[in-house]
């Protein structure tokens, strides 16, 4: 289980850094707003700053990534499962409700691991329990534990 909580929060720190989008180690009012609407998730100024100074624990009007994990309430049932779902929209970005080759390279440029689409598709493979060639979330969350 152990194994499984830090890969966890290997892949979580990845979509951190894909929600830090200047690069700086911190989340934005602005980032979070402008993330969320990428998983497609409207969130106004206001709330979106309401919610980072909720969770902003040392008063620099920015979520680290400790304070990020809070905001997905990392730690078990409803919360992880949540979080999975919101790693997935990132990864998912096509609208296919699938993760494709195609959005997995992506992503992976975005998060400076580019991968050729060859690369892609064997990755897919490895996880792809039903051999559709995509992965449903049911299949990225066993990718996630691996």
């Amino acid at each position: 289980m152990k194994k499984m909580r830090s890969n966890f929060a290997g892949k979580l720190e990845d979509v951190f850094r894909c929600f830090d989008e200047d690069g700086d180690g911190k989340i934005s009012p602005a980032e979070l707003r402008s993330c969320m609407r990428i998983i497609g998730d409207e969130m106004t100024w206001d709330e979106a700053e309401a919610l980072v100074l909720s969770l902003d624990s040392d008063g620099d009007g920015l979520l680290s990534v400790e304070e990020f994990f809070e905001l997905l309430e990392v730690g078990g049932g409803e919360e992880e499962e949540r979080g999975l779902r919101e790693a997935f929209a990132m990864y998912e970005m096509d609208g296919q409700g699938c993760i494709t080759p195609k959005s997995l390279k992506r992503m992976l440029s975005r998060l400076g691991a580019s991968r050729d689409i060859n690369a892609c598709e064997i990755m897919i493979q490895r996880f792809d329990i039903n051999g559709d060639g995509v992965l449903c979330f049911e299949e990225f969350k066993v990718m996630m534990a691996a």
